[in-house]
């Protein structure tokens, strides 16, 4: 029988490039976005497309019960993806903002995890794969809302992952680095929401870097990798018989993780502080 697999954030990005990718596989993919346009242009693709936006509950489980009436009431894959950023410091962060992250970011991720999971115990098979970060295990300066929902998903997932090894239910992380999407135009009005960098004691270096990466584009970064560099990752944690619990993407993930393991903390904040 056909595989499903459910997607979020499939406007652009990593989400359409696995929606594509996975449909050229010989999945039934249900790439589902945050606004109901978008949704439109993906059935004008002939994809499924449900609406989904993790701050609402009930677009979670009408979207959810939009692919179960579907498929009968089974889903193969989930791939939790939306999110998006907040950029600035974290003493500028407005409480708010904080709060409205953790909402798309882990929040909604978990209500939907949840309603999924009884229908994969009740098949017997399952995976919950989930986008997280280099920013999942390293904190970046000016990315500390970001980082504290990339930390609550890489520790919501591992004791998932624990909790079901009686199961054939697999939880697997995907920590991509630098990756060619709309994220940093897409975090400029929740910047402009949360930050006031006018009155910030640190406004220096605002104007000096943070405000030149969000608004000024330079091109890609230099390790940047295409979407499809994730697309891969999300492959082989479908389809393989032992997927790994993490898939590192891109060269600063991969030495990040190394100096993570052979540095100090300190080591580790010299470094990172120079990125100010």
């Amino acid at each position: 029988m056909q595989k499903t697999i459910l997607i979020t954030g499939c406007s652009s990005g990593i989400g359409l490039d696995a929606a594509r990718s996975m449909r050229e596989r010989g999945w039934r993919v249900f790439a589902s976005c945050r606004k109901e346009e978008d949704c439109e242009s993906l059935r004008a693709e002939g994809f499924d497309s449900p609406r989904i936006d993790y701050t609402e509950a009930g677009s979670i489980t009408s979207g959810l019960a939009e692919v179960l009436e579907a498929t009968g009431g089974t889903l193969d894959a989930l791939f939790n993806n939306g999110a998006h950023g907040l950029p600035g410091a974290v003493e500028d962060l407005a409480t708010e903002g904080l709060r409205e992250i953790f909402e798309t970011n882990v929040f909604g991720w978990h209500e939907l995890t949840r309603q999924v999971l009884p229908v994969m115990r009740a098949q017997g098979h399952g995976r919950i794969v989930q986008n997280s970060s280099i920013l999942g295990f390293v904190a970046f300066p000016w990315r500390g809302a970001y980082v504290a929902t990339k930390y609550a998903i890489e520790g919501l997932s591992d004791t998932l992952r624990v909790e079901l090894c009686d199961t054939d239910i697999k939880v697997i992380l995907i920590e991509p680095g630098p990756v060619t999407s709309k994220f940093r135009e897409n975090a400029i009005p929740h910047f402009e929401r949360s930050i006031d960098w006018r009155s910030s004691a640190l406004r220096p270096l605002y104007e000096k870097t943070l405000l030149k990466r969000l608004y000024e584009s330079s091109g890609p970064d230099r390790f940047e990798l295409p979407a499809s560099a994730v697309t891969a990752k999300l492959i082989h944690a479908c389809e393989s018989p032992r997927p790994r619990p993490r898939y590192r993407v891109t060269t600063p993930t991969h030495v990040a993780a190394i100096l993570r393991r052979l540095l100090t903390t300190r080591s580790i904040d010299r470094i990172l502080a120079r990125l100010r």
